[in-house]
C-alpha cells in the first residue's frame, strides 16, 4: 500500500493550474513574441494589421464559417457577454441559464439591470438545467462551459436548427477545448487568457448573420455606453471586425495571442487543441477515480468539462464538518501546495462549494498533471495528521 504521508519527489515543471488567466502555452518566453507593433498606435497600418491577422487567425484555428463576424473587444469575456446582452436583448422575450457563478452573474443582468423580466432557468453547482425546458423562440444566454462549477453543455443537440430566438453563448472556457456548432449559435464570446493561456483584459465576440441583423433592426431602450456600441448610423460598424478596436488595446497582450494561435496551428490546429485537453482531463480523472477522499464535483461525466474540472471531498472524508471547515481544509491544503511549488492557484472558486479546481485547457501538460496527484495525496495526508 502507498504511504502518501511519504514526500514526493517528482514536481510538475509547470505548476500553473490556475483557471484564469492560465498556464502560457508550453514554450512560450517573452523574448519569442514579435514586438514591432509596440509604441505603435493601433490605429496605424502596423497595429491595424496585426489585430486583424489575429481575427484571421482565430477565424481559422476556431474553424468560424465565413460569414460570422470577429471582433476584439474590451473588458474581457464579461465584456464581450455584456456587450451582447445589452446590445442584443429586449427585442423579444428572453431565457437565462445559470448553474455557476458566471451564469448566474448574466441572470442578475438581465433581471436586475436591463429588467427584461426573463425566464431564468436554474441548478445547483455540479448538475445542468433540463435543456428540454428552453423555450427556443425566446432569445437564450447561458455558459457553454460553467468554468465555476465544471459543468459543461454535453454538445449542441438540444438547439434546434430553426430556433427563433438568439443563442448567445459564453463559452469563455470552452472556446478551443469543445466543439461548438457555429451554425447553431448566434453569438460566442471568449477571453483568450483561458484555453490559449493569452494575457488578460481582452475578449472576443462572434456575430452571426442574425445577430447582425437584430443589431441593424433593433435599438435597444436603454442608454449604450461606448464600449458596447456595435452599430454606426444604424448598420454594423464593420471596423470593429477588421482590426479597429472601440478603445486601445494592449498591442503586447495581442502579439501574445499570436503566438499561442500560431502555437495552436503548429500543434494540428483545433483538434489536436481538443486532444489535449481531454487527455489532461483523463488524467485527472484516472486519479480520483481511485481515491477516496476527493471526487467529481459533477457526477455525470457527459456533463463534465474537460478543462476546469471541479473536485470535492467525500462524504467519508469530511463527514460532520460544514462548509465553513470544509474551506478550512482547501485553503490549508492549497496552502501546502503552493508552499511547496507542487501546484498554484487549485482551490475551487470562492462561489462554489468548498473543494479544488485543476485547470486542465490544452497549454496544460498531462505529465504535470501526472505528477500532481501524488502531492495532492501528500497534502491532504499532511492535513489528516495535524
Amino acid at each position: 500500500m502507498t504511504d502518501y504521508s511519504v514526500r514526493p519527489t517528482v514536481k510538475p515543471n509547470r505548476p500553473q493550474f490556475s483557471s484564469g488567466p492560465c498556464a502560457k502555452p508550453p514554450g512560450w518566453s517573452p523574448e519569442k513574441l514579435a514586438l514591432g507593433s509596440l509604441g505603435r498606435s493601433h490605429r496605424g497600418s502596423v497595429g491595424k494589421s496585426r489585430l486583424q491577422y489575429a481575427i484571421e487567425l482565430t477565424r481559422k484555428i476556431l474553424e468560424v464559417p465565413d460569414n460570422y463576424r470577429i471582433g476584439i473587444v474590451p473588458a474581457s469575456d464579461t465584456g464581450a457577454v455584456e456587450m451582447a446582452m445589452w446590445s442584443l436583448l429586449g427585442a423579444r422575450p428572453a431565457t437565462v441559464l445559470g448553474w455557476e457563478s458566471f451564469g448566474l452573474g448574466w441572470i442578475t443582468d438581465a433581471v436586475k439591470q436591463l429588467k427584461i423580466n426573463p425566464t431564468v432557468l436554474k441548478a445547483p453547482y455540479g448538475e445542468l438545467p433540463d435543456l428540454s425546458k428552453v423555450d427556443q423562440s425566446n432569445d437564450v444566454v447561458f455558459t457553454w462551459n460553467g468554468t465555476t462549477s465544471g459543468v459543461k453543455v454535453p454538445n449542441g443537440d438540444w438547439i434546434k436548427p430553426d430556433h427563433e430566438g438568439l443563442m448567445i453563448a459564453d463559452a469563455t472556457s470552452a472556446c478551443f477545448a469543445q466543439p461548438l456548432p457555429f451554425e447553431k449559435l448566434d453569438v460566442v464570446t471568449f477571453s483568450w487568457q483561458k484555453v490559449l493561456g493569452g494575457e488578460a483584459a481582452h475578449g472576443i465576440i462572434i456575430l452571426s448573420p442574425r445577430a447582425v441583423e437584430r443589431l441593424e433592426s433593433y435599438t435597444p431602450a436603454w442608454p449604450l455606453p461606448k464600449i458596447f456600441r456595435l452599430t454606426k448610423n444604424g448598420k454594423l460598424d464593420e471596423a470593429i471586425f477588421k482590426g479597429s478596436t472601440i478603445n486601445t488595446p494592449s498591442l503586447l497582450a495581442v502579439e501574445d495571442y499570436i503566438w499561442a494561435l500560431e502555437w495552436a496551428e503548429e500543434l494540428g490546429g483545433l483538434s489536436a487543441l481538443m486532444a489535449r485537453c481531454n487527455k489532461n482531463a483523463a488524467t485527472l480523472d484516472t486519479w480520483v477515480e481511485k481515491t477516496d477522499w476527493i471526487e467529481h464535483l459533477v457526477a455525470d461525466p457527459a456533463i463534465r468539462s474537460n478543462t476546469s474540472p471541479c473536485l470535492k471531498f467525500s462524504d467519508k472524508a469530511v463527514a460532520g464538518l460544514d462548509d465553513t471547515a470544509k474551506a478550512a481544509l482547501v485553503k490549508k491544503l492549497a496552502g501546502l501546495l503552493e508552499a511547496e511549488g507542487a501546484a498554484y492557484d487549485i482551490a475551487g472558486h470562492r462561489d462554489a462549494p468548498p473543494g479544488l479546481r485543476v485547470w486542465c485547457g490544452a497549454t496544460v501538460e498531462a505529465s504535470d498533471i501526472a505528477a500532481l496527484t501524488p502531492w495532492l495525496d501528500w497534502a491532504w495526508a499532511q492535513i489528516q495528521k495535524d
